[in-house]
């Protein structure tokens, strides 16, 4: 899967309505993913901290003041992430994403797969966390290593079982659909994808770079509701600017 982690920008806090409520993850649906490949790094300074008895993970992030004697926590990108939501702070790139149509993230989804989700680590994007509800997956990508505190960097929506997720109260076909075209779109950006477009149904426009994109069955493309340009492919969508847009928007 191409990279999709953005830049770290400014970063807020993750907000307290980020806890409505604990979900357990789906360790085997979370396990398919073929993209991610789990590691055993190198024992590294946080976890001989532990083993000596330094369980407080919290204590590891401290603001870095040289000139006042502040200490770093000097963390790697071997070592694990914290499962304490409320330690993380989110990127623009990631507060931008939720506010976008067709994302299916939020800040709850986010605390729940930081707590409860499987925790692997991928070349590309380092640690990320991936939580299944009702056939979907939940990936959030987390960084602290060039941070004084831990980020969410980025996250997105993955089909992890196409039947649960049609059977789950909280999406409906399009929904399903739509979480799936993006995914394929962005698997392989440069590539032209009309197969895995031609038997979707997307009704309702999510938005991918400055278009706002939707399919029908049968159409081995998405079609920006703007500017009516037609797409195989996520490069094509973010080379092209829409015309109907301003450049402010």
């Amino acid at each position: 899967m191409a990279s999709r982690q953005g830049g770290s920008g400014d970063a807020e806090p993750l907000g307290p309505g980020s806890t409505e409520r604990r979900t357990a993850s789906t360790t085997a649906a979370a396990s398919r993913e073929d993209d991610v490949r789990p590691r055993s790094p190198p024992e590294s300074p946080a976890r001989r901290r532990a083993r000596a008895g330094r369980s407080d993970r919290s204590a590891d992030y401290r603001s870095i003041d040289s000139h006042r004697g502040g200490e770093s926590a000097a963390r790697t990108p071997e070592d694990p992430p914290v499962r304490d939501p409320s330690l993380y702070a989110l990127t623009d790139h990631f507060r931008e994403r939720l506010e976008q149509p067709g994302r299916y993230v939020s800040t709850r989804t986010v605390s729940d797969a930081i707590r409860e989700g499987q925790l692997r680590w991928n070349s590309t994007d380092g640690w990320r966390f991936a939580l299944v509800e009702g056939g979907v997956r939940f990936v959030v990508v987390v960084g602290d290593t060039e941070t004084n505190s831990p980020v969410v960097v980025t996250g997105w929506t993955e089909v992890a079982d196409r039947e649960a997720a049609l059977e789950a109260s909280r999406w409906d076909g399009v929904d399903v659909d739509t979480i799936a075209v993006r995914a394929a779109l962005s698997e392989a950006a440069s590539t032209p994808i009309p197969d895995r477009i031609r038997p979707r149904t997307v009704t309702r426009p999510f938005e991918v770079g400055e278009h706002r994109l939707e399919t029908e069955p049968g159409e081995p493309f998405v079609r920006c509701t703007d500017c009516g340009c037609r797409f195989r492919s996520k490069e094509g969508i973010t080379s092209r600017r829409c015309r109907q847009r301003s450049p402010g928007r």
